[in-house]
């Protein structure tokens, strides 16, 4: 469960501390207060989607931590290495900047926002009031009883196998074309095949020959400076060389090598010179006699590169790629030419992929019905507790449309029908539900999914909307119920949810130095009896309206003992 909630500069919040305990808790106050914010706070943590105008005006980053205790083993905390402490808890840290970063924390360990999101979603599940707008839409009705279901797996394994067939069928598409449009592509390929081909390209003759171009248009430099080189170091009939000077001041000194340790050196030293200055004279010779240029040679270069220039204007920016859009065509060609047999073979994948597909379309389909008739005793039990028993509800399935009754999600269409008075059709719910129904359907549809799942806590972001009186009561008696099995976060203006929590927070607004400030302030005996006034008759308080708050926390108190 969620035990403690630390909020730095997040919107109206400069700093908060919020400790949470088990079983229920309301949070209450005026509208604006900033009680949502709180909300906001912690699907941060748990790495929901925010932004950095979330960030309070003046403060350089926000900070939102939770403390997490009394866990489940789960899985994710193998699969990454990490998980809670020897005492059992768990502490969620995450930092959002004004630049737009964030820094996420496990117990001081760094983690990346997905890893966040998943194991956040795993701890924690948040019904807004945008979730009633899921239950609006069909499209999300299926997801519902997927997961209702744990049907996740089979699903899964469906989409593979529809996956595969489609693949197959992109691959038809491809070879499938009309004759003329054969004919036209047969015609471009064998073209540019047969240019390719002919210049007869290699991997990395344009950068060779743009080296030997660069020597031959200095052919007659590079000689010059070649045999002046060789002249220097060998010398000829008329003067001798470098390597020859050496040697004679080598031999000078070997005759008084033995009489001085400073001439011993210098023969050791004019030695290895010499041996150098002779192994650059062969170089430079090889260099000489390795100069060979033919009449008419840059030319036919230019024209080659000329060659080259004008290719890699049309099938790439290289003779690797161009080779590499030569074996393309090549390939291409072959299975136009081969199309036929080809699409035969497709066809019986085709067909053997399409088979498994239903096979395990039906499978699927036999689950969902299943799932479903489960979901509506359930959802029917759960709104008569909820003050509703002449509501009907059903899943309605219908085929899928299209080529093949089926897209990645399996053949089903589903959509939830209700009807909300007796002797009424059943109709697609987003036409008829109202605002209090609705909530309430929602609220069944969480509990009746958090049955099935390993989430500890549950957050409920005013989900009383449209709710009062009677209706108003059974969601508080439900929420009650709840709580007995999780940890209830709910954000309410309705004084019955309020008193029927074990523990009730205040959200406070006020002005300071010309600043906007929240607080969070847990309720105790009187002032929890004066927020319920609040809630029941407005800011000016009452002997009576405080008369009956007692008698409402009184009341809630006898139906909670009832539950125990």
């Amino acid at each position: 469960m969620l035990s403690l909630l630390h909020i730095e500069n997040i919107a109206v919040i400069q700093a908060a501390d919020i400790r949470f305990d088990a079983g229920f808790n309301a949070l209450t106050g005026e509208t604006g207060a900033g009680k949502s914010i709180v909300v906001d706070a912690i699907g941060a943590v748990i790495g929901e989607r925010t932004s950095r105008e979330l960030i309070r005006t003046g403060a350089q980053s926000a900070v939102v931590s939770a403390q997490f205790t009394c866990l489940p083993d789960l899985a994710w905390f193998v699969e990454n290495g990490m998980g809670p402490d020897e005492n059992g808890e768990l502490l969620l840290q995450r930092e959002i900047l004004a630049d737009g970063r964030n820094v996420c924390r496990l117990n001081g360990r760094p983690l990346t926002v997905s890893q966040l999101r998943t194991l956040g979603r795993q701890l924690l599940n948040i019904h807004g009031q945008h979730d009633g707008q899921q239950l609006l839409d069909p499209a999300c009705h299926l997801d519902y009883l997927d997961r209702f279901g744990g049907l996740e797996g089979l699903r899964a394994d469906f989409r593979t196998t529809y996956e595969e067939m489609a693949a197959l069928r992109r691959e038809m598409a491809a070879l499938e074309m009309d004759e003329a449009e054969k004919a036209r592509r047969l015609d471009s390929l064998t073209f540019q095949i047969g240019e390719l081909e002919r210049a007869e390209l290699k991997p990395g003759e344009e950068e060779s020959l743009t080296r030997r171009r660069k020597v031959l248009r200095s052919a007659g430099k590079l000689i010059e400076a070649v045999e002046g080189a060789h002249m220097a170091l060998s010398g000829d009939e008329e003067r001798e060389g470098a390597v020859s000077l050496i040697m004679e001041a080598e031999q000078a000194l070997s005759s008084v090598q033995g009489v001085s340790d400073e001439a011993a050196e210098l023969v050791q030293r004019l030695t290895e010179l010499r041996c150098a200055a002779d192994d650059v004279s062969e170089l430079v010779r090889d260099l000489r006699d390795g100069l060979d240029f033919e009449p008419g040679e840059l030319d036919e270069l230019e024209s080659r590169l000329d060659v080259l220039y004008r290719l890699r204007k049309k099938y790439g920016a290289t003779v690797e790629d161009m080779l590499d859009y030569l074996a393309k065509c090549r390939v291409e060609l072959e299975q136009i030419q081969d199309s036929s047999d080809t699409l035969a073979r497709l066809e019986k994948k085709l067909a053997a992929a399409l088979e498994r597909a239903r096979e395990k379309g039906a499978e699927l389909t036999a689950a969902r019905r299943k799932a479903a008739a489960a979901l509506e005793a359930l959802i029917q039990e759960e709104l008569r507790q909820l003050d509703m028993p002449k509501v009907r509800f059903q899943v309605d399935f219908a085929p899928k449309a299209g080529e093949y009754a089926m897209d990645e999600t399996g053949m089903d269409e589903t959509r939830f029908l209700m009807s909300a008075n007796v002797g009424e059709d059943l109709k697609p719910i987003q036409k008829i539900a109202s605002g209090g129904e609705l909530s309430r359907i929602m609220l069944a549809l969480k509990n009746v999914l958090a049955e099935n799942d390993d989430v500890t806590t549950l957050v409920f972001d005013e989900v009383d909307t449209g709710v009062s009186g009677r209706a108003a009561q059974k969601v508080a008696e439900k929420m009650a119920q709840v709580a007995r099995r999780k940890q209830v976060l709910c954000v309410t203006h309705l004084p019955q949810i309020a008193a029927m929590a074990d523990t009730h927070f205040s959200v406070e607004k006020g002005e300071r130095d010309g600043r906007t400030y929240t607080a969070v302030e847990r309720l105790e005996d009187g002032r929890r009896r004066e927020e319920l006034a609040r809630l029941t008759g407005g800011a000016h308080l009452t002997p009576a309206m405080l008369a009956g708050a007692g008698e409402l926390l009184e009341a809630a108190a006898a139906y909670k003992r009832g539950l125990a």
